[in-house]
C-alpha cells in the first residue's frame, strides 16, 4: 500500500502522510453482524483507578470481531472484501463460508477478493490458509500463531509482521517471533500462511499532536517535569536527571528490573532471546 503526501497546505500537513486505501473494497461498509460498541476505559480499572496512564479522549469506532482462531475446518471461504479496520494497524478481510456464515480474518498480503481459504490440517499451505504447525512445510512465513492450542493467533498480528517456520522437532517447532526472538511452541497451535499485508503502515508520519489524540493517546509526561508530590523523580530547581533510579510514580523501579512472572515454563520455551533495543510485535 503507497503512502500518499498532500501539498504543505500547513504546518501540520507539511510533516504528515497518509495511506493510499486504493487496494480495499470501493464503497464497502463494515459488516454489520460483526462489529459490536467498543467501550473506552480510559486506562482505568472496574474501580476507576488509573492503571494505565497517558490514555483517553479519541474517536469513536466499532470494534470489528475478528476470528483469530480460525477454528472451521473443512468449510471453504470466499474473499468477499477487504477493509479497514480502526482499531489494528492491518487490514481485515470478510469472509463468506460456503454454509453461510460469515467472519472477519486479518488480511495477510496478496490475498485479492474472491479468493478462496480454508482452514484445518489437510489445508493447502497457501496464503490465507491457517494449519497447526505440525502441518506447514518447514521455512513457511506465518502469522496470527497461537501461543496455547485453541486459544486464537497471540503473535504476529501488527501490520508487516511474520514469523518463520524453522524446525520441528517432537510435539514442538521452532518459530523466529517478529522481534528476533527464536521460541518454540507447541506443534498443535494453528498459524495461517503468509505475512500481514498493510507494511507501509510504519512508513506514516502523523505530523501533528491531534492525529495521535484521534488514537486515544493522551501526551506522556516526564516524571522530573513533575511536582514532588506527583513523582518520585519530580521537583528540583532547574532541570535534573531525577537523581535516583529511573521509577514509576508509585516508586517502583522500571528500568533494568524484570517483571515477568509466572511465566517459568514459558521462559524455558526460548531458545535465544531477541536482539537488544528491539521491542515484541505482538497484535492488538
Amino acid at each position: 500500500m503507497p503512502v500518499k503526501v498532500y501539498k504543505p497546505t500547513s504546518a501540520g500537513r507539511r510533516n504528515s502522510s497518509v495511506l493510499d486505501f486504493s487496494h480495499l473494497t470501493k464503497g464497502k461498509r463494515r459488516e454489520k453482524s460483526l462489529t459490536e460498541r467498543l467501550v473506552h476505559k480510559a486506562g482505568r480499572n472496574a474501580l476507576g483507578h488509573i492503571t494505565s496512564r497517558f490514555r483517553g479522549g479519541g474517536a469513536r469506532k466499532m470494534y470489528r470481531k475478528v476470528d483469530f482462531r480460525r477454528d472451521k475446518d473443512g468449510v471453504p471461504a470466499k474473499v468477499a472484501a477487504l477493509e479497514y479496520d480502526p482499531n489494528r494497524t492491518a487490514d481485515i478481510a470478510l469472509l463468506f463460508y460456503a454454509d453461510g456464515e460469515k467472519r472477519y480474518i486479518l488480511a495477510p498480503r496478496g490475498l485479492e477478493v474472491g479468493a478462496r481459504v480454508i482452514s484445518g490440517e489437510k489445508a493447502e499451505p497457501e496464503v490465507g490458509n491457517a494449519m497447526p504447525l505440525a502441518s506447514i512445510p518447514i521455512g513457511l512465513q506465518v502469522h496470527n500463531v497461537e501461543l496455547k492450542p485453541g486459544k486464537g493467533g497471540q503473535i504476529a498480528r501488527s501490520a508487516g509482521t511474520t514469523c518463520q517456520l524453522m524446525a520441528r522437532e517432537g510435539s514442538y517447532a521452532t518459530l523466529v517471533m517478529p522481534s528476533g526472538e527464536t521460541r518454540k511452541i507447541d506443534v498443535r497451535c494453528r498459524a495461517t500462511i503468509g505475512e500481514i499485508g498493510n507494511k507501509d503502515h510504519q512508513n506514516v508520519r502523523w505530523g501533528k499532536a491531534g492525529r495521535i489524540r484521534h488514537k486515544r493517546r493522551r501526551p506522556h509526561n516526564r516524571g522530573t517535569a513533575m511536582n514532588p508530590v506527583a513523582h518520585p523523580m519530580g521537583g528540583g530547581e532547574g532541570r535534573t536527571g531525577g537523581g535516583r533510579h529511573p521509577c514509576s510514580p508509585t516508586g517502583k523501579l522500571t528500568k533494568g528490573v524484570r517483571t515477568r512472572k509466572r511465566k517459568a515454563k514459558s521462559n524455558d520455551l526460548i531458545l535465544r532471546r531477541r536482539p537488544a533495543g528491539k521491542h515484541m510485535a505482538v497484535g492488538k
